[in-house]
Formats: structure tokens, C-alpha cells, sequence
């Protein structure tokens, strides 16, 4: 193998230039093709490899500034702190307090992630549970995995209310128009008296399902502002 010197100072060189750099570029600048010679002198240097477009990317581990997830984007390129794609999705799902959806990790990583998570599943290195519509993806560890859980499932919406009911919804949203100012208690009340069988929990869960926040009283020594 030829002196490391001459490749270190045109690998400095090349990344003086650019932030990033593909192969055809590193077999420019050392003016080498082997690709085990252009690696021997990234390896030198310390160095990664884009986990995104199949990892044909490269730059030095000096040059990316990571956010805190451990993730750098340079146009439109991803690197991680981790170097793989799989050692990536397997850092951001056990890090993460209620583990991740294929969503939500798309929108952190910005590329389609399916095949590699079925991969680390079948590998045993991830698990995965349904969660509503979609997957949740958890850490491989038992422990973990169900405090993962237990805080996914808190971040289930409200039930949504029964078709049956649907007089009765209408009937609590409709007295939420008349009568923003007032609680579940006087809610209740006035729908009873009018002949309509709800009860408070029935309606704190309608809002709930709907997002609406009631407006409290607002009292001063003088009576109501």
C-alpha cells in the first residue's frame, strides 16, 4: 500500500472544496480507481457514508454539525452521527420515549423507510405492535419496549363517540354555541331538564374528541366582567 501522506493531504484538499463527494470524485482527486485503495485513505481520516442514496455519498466526520436526533441534510443528502441507515432506525426508535411510526421516521430521515424496518424486524433488532392505522416500531428489548408502549398509548386520541349517539353530540355541540361560558356540570343540567339523557362524563368526552377547551367564569369583587 502506498504512503497514507500524499491521500490524507489530497482528501484535505478535495473537502476544502466541497462538503460531500461520490467516488468518481475521491478516484479524481487520488487519482486511484481501486476502491479499496480510496476507502484505506477515508478509513485515515475518519469518514461516512450518506445514508441516503444507497449510501453513494461521502464526507468526513469532521465537516457534518448534527442536530441532536444525530442527523445532518446537506442538499437534499442524509448522514447520521450512526453511519447506516439500519444502525440509524435502530438509535431513533430506542431513544425514542413512545417509539416511532414509519411516518414518523420518514419525516426525520425524509426517505421511505419500509424495507430496512421489515429487515430489522425480521432480524429480531426491532419489534413492531399495530397502533390504530399503522405500526409502531419499539426497541428489540423487553423492558424498554413496553415503557415505549405504555407512552404510545397515551398518545391515543380520546374514543370517538358512538354513531348511536349522534343526537346526543349534537345536541351537547349545539348548547356549547348557546352557552360557551359554561361547565360540563351546567351543560348537563340544562340538557336534562330540556328532556336529554347525557351526563357529564359524555360530555367532557365529546369535547375531548372535538378539541374544544370551555371558557371559564372570570369573577371580580364586582360581579362577572
Amino acid at each position: 500500500m502506498p504512503n497514507d501522506s500524499p491521500y490524507k493531504a489530497a482528501l484535505q484538499k478535495l473537502f476544502r472544496t466541497r462538503l460531500v463527494a461520490r467516488l468518481d470524485d475521491l478516484r479524481q482527486a487520488l487519482k486511484r480507481q481501486s476502491r479499496t485503495t480510496i476507502l484505506h485513505a477515508l478509513r485515515a481520516v475518519g469518514y461516512l457514508t450518506s445514508y441516503s442514496h444507497a449510501g453513494r455519498y461521502y464526507t468526513l466526520e469532521r465537516i457534518p454539525q448534527f442536530d441532536p436526533k444525530g442527523l445532518w441534510r446537506y442538499r437534499q443528502i442524509g448522514f447520521s452521527s450512526r453511519g447506516t441507515l439500519r444502525a440509524t432506525l435502530i438509535h431513533l426508535v430506542e431513544t425514542s420515549p413512545a417509539g416511532q411510526t414509519h411516518t414518523e421516521l420518514q419525516d426525520l430521515l425524509h426517505l421511505r423507510v419500509h424495507d430496512t424496518l421489515r429487515l430489522l424486524v425480521r432480524a429480531r433488532e426491532l419489534q413492531r405492535k399495530p397502533f390504530q392505522d399503522t405500526y409502531v416500531y419499539l426497541s428489540a428489548k423487553p423492558k424498554p419496549a413496553s415503557r415505549q408502549w405504555a407512552e404510545r398509548q397515551k398518545l391515543a386520541p380520546p374514543p370517538a363517540p358512538k354513531e348511536r349517539n349522534l343526537a346526543r353530540v349534537i345536541d351537547i355541540l349545539v348548547d356549547l354555541l348557546h352557552h360557551p361560558e359554561d361547565d360540563a356540570r351546567a351543560v348537563c343540567q340544562r340538557l336534562r331538564a330540556g328532556g336529554h339523557p347525557v351526563t357529564r362524563a359524555q360530555i367532557e368526552t365529546i369535547w375531548a374528541h372535538y378539541h374544544l377547551k370551555k371558557t371559564p367564569h372570570v369573577r371580580s369583587r364586582h360581579g362577572r366582567l
